[in-house]
């Protein structure tokens, strides 16, 4: 038997997860101020695209938690 879905605590699992998310590009971004001079151009762009995907994941979490307040 399936489980009951319990929403109740979506959105404060969707705020941690931004949260964890924005901690994680400020990590990034600080490795890459410390070593981005040892890193060659290839890793510094792979870096960045993965925070700019971060960030595209932020907005998805927001808009996840604007959907769930109107429910």
């Amino acid at each position: 038997m399936a489980k009951p879905d319990d929403r109740s605590d979506n959105v404060d699992k969707l705020q941690d997860m931004i949260a964890d998310t924005m901690e994680n590009i400020r990590e990034s971004r600080d490795y890459l101020k410390a070593h981005g001079d040892q890193m060659s151009a290839e890793q510094k762009a792979e870096m960045q695209a993965k925070n700019e995907r971060r960030e595209e994941s932020i907005e998805g979490f927001r808009s996840e938690i604007k959907d769930e307040a109107h429910s």
